[in-house]
């Protein structure tokens, strides 16, 4: 499970330390694609493997499906981290998140997300004053 909220800072090559607690969970290897609201999100191998079986099981006559699953796999890239836990963002990914230096590194329970650390601050700003309505709302009564 990823938690915890990080600022680690890109380097001239587009990389950046992952958290120490993030490690062990990402060693074998990830997958980084695009996330929704501009943010890029991170997954262990085999959580993405296992996300990509339910999403191609959609149909593809379905517009939308196809669709998800272009834009899923064409920003997808796969990767290991380096020996000093070091991961590089491909140059695509970094513009889609409008990433340069500042970054803020989410744990988002199942996937880490990374964003621009000016946009988080907006988003985070924006979420907090809705945060306590999101509560009844995702975690409806029956």
């Amino acid at each position: 499970m990823f938690l915890g909220t990080h600022t680690p800072k890109l380097d001239e090559k587009g990389r950046f330390f992952l958290p120490a607690k993030f490690r062990e969970e990402l060693d074998g290897g990830l997958v980084m694609t695009r996330g929704q609201d501009r943010c890029l999100a991170i997954y262990p191998t085999a959580t993405f493997v296992e996300m990509t079986r339910e999403i191609a099981k959609g149909s593809v006559s379905v517009k939308k499906v196809r669709d998800y699953q272009r834009m899923l796999a064409a920003g997808a890239s796969d990767s290991v981290p380096d020996k000093q836990g070091r991961v590089m963002i491909p140059p695509m990914l970094r513009r889609y998140a409008g990433l340069d230096k500042d970054i803020v590194v989410v744990g988002a329970i199942t996937r880490v997300e990374l964003w621009d650390a000016a946009e988080w601050e907006r988003y985070s700003a924006e979420q907090e004053s809705v945060f306590a309505q999101m509560n009844e709302e995702v975690f409806a009564q029956d």
